[in-house]
């Protein structure tokens, strides 16, 4: 994946995949992630659950908070999922 300046903002992000679940993950880099989801080189689990499309991401200050978030929304049954991606900070 192409390097990003130390500032840049880390994204929660929700991909639908092709089977109705949805998977969600932290990057700096969402462009390149989600490529890196598309071509079978992101996670294991999208790896056997093939995307269909990117569903949203959320801008957070650093990683430290976007992990704290991936961790809330993996918590979350899949119909507050979207939800919770899209509510207001």
């Amino acid at each position: 994946m192409n390097a990003c300046p130390d500032d840049a903002p880390w994204y929660l992000y929700l991909i639908e995949c092709r089977d109705g679940s949805l998977y969600a993950g932290i990057t700096n880099n969402l462009t390149a992630r989600y490529q890196a989801h598309l071509e079978g080189r992101g996670a294991r689990y999208t790896r056997s659950h093939p995307p269909l499309r990117l569903v949203g991401a959320r801008p957070y200050a650093d990683r430290a908070a976007a992990s704290r978030a991936e961790w809330a929304i993996k918590q979350l049954p899949k119909h507050k999922k979207i939800g919770y991606l899209h509510a207001d900070t």
